[in-house]
C-alpha cells in the first residue's frame, strides 16, 4: 500500500522554509501532494494558479532534495481535511518553525484526527527558517522593503515574481489614481 501525504498551505509566496519541510518529508512517504489552498482570512499576493506554477517550477529546478516520495502539485478550495480524504492521504504534513506554531498546530492536528481520522506529521524546519513566513514576505514587499533582503528567505525566482507583482500593483495603482483625478477634473 502506497503512503500518500498531503502538504497543504497557502504558499503565498513559497519560501525556502516550505521547500525545506518538503525536502525533509520526502523520505517518509511514497507520494506527497503539495496543495495550494485558499485561506479566506488572508489576502493573497498571488493567484492559486501562480502559486502552483511557482511550486512546480521550483520542484522541476531541483529546489527540493531529490529522492524519496514522488511529488505532485495541485490546488484546492475546500476544507483541508476534506481534500486530504478525497485524495486518499494517510497523513498531513505540517511545518513547525517555533513553539508558537507547535501550540496552534497541535490543536488543529487533534481536531483533524477526531473529525476526519487523519494523522498529522510535524516536520521541524531548519533553524535558518525559524522566523520566515509568507506573511512577512508579503509585508516587506507591500511596504517597499528591499527585495535583496529577501534572498535568505525565498528562492531567487520567487523574489523576481514578488518584484514583478509589486511593480504591477504600483502601476495599476498609479493608473487608477490618474483615472480618479481625470474623473474629478471632468466633474469640476
Amino acid at each position: 500500500m502506497a503512503h500518500l501525504a498531503l502538504y497543504a498551505g497557502s504558499f503565498d509566496p513559497p519560501t525556502l522554509g516550505h521547500l525545506d519541510v518538503l525536502s525533509r518529508s520526502r523520505g517518509l512517504f511514497d507520494q506527497i501532494v503539495v496543495a495550494v489552498g485558499r485561506n479566506p482570512d488572508k489576502p493573497s499576493m498571488f493567484t492559486a494558479e501562480e502559486r502552483v506554477s511557482m511550486l512546480r517550477e521550483l520542484i522541476d529546478q531541483g529546489a527540493v532534495r531529490a529522492g524519496g516520495a514522488t511529488l505532485r502539485v495541485d490546488a484546492y478550495d475546500q476544507l483541508t481535511v476534506d481534500y486530504a480524504k478525497s485524495i486518499g492521504a494517510c497523513a498531513m504534513i505540517r511545518g513547525i518553525r517555533n513553539v508558537t506554531d507547535l501550540a496552534a498546530e497541535c490543536q488543529l492536528a487533534i481536531t483533524n484526527r477526531q473529525v476526519a481520522g487523519i494523522e498529522t506529521i510535524f516536520i521541524v524546519t531548519g533553524e535558518q527558517y525559524a522566523f520566515t513566513s509568507s506573511s512577512l514576505i508579503r509585508q516587506i514587499a507591500a511596504f517597499g522593503g528591499s527585495m535583496d533582503k529577501l534572498a535568505p528567505f525565498v528562492p531567487s525566482m520567487v523574489v523576481a515574481r514578488v518584484e514583478a507583482k509589486v511593480r504591477a500593483g504600483a502601476a495599476a495603482g498609479a493608473a487608477s489614481a490618474a483615472a480618479a483625478r481625470a474623473a474629478s477634473s471632468a466633474e469640476d
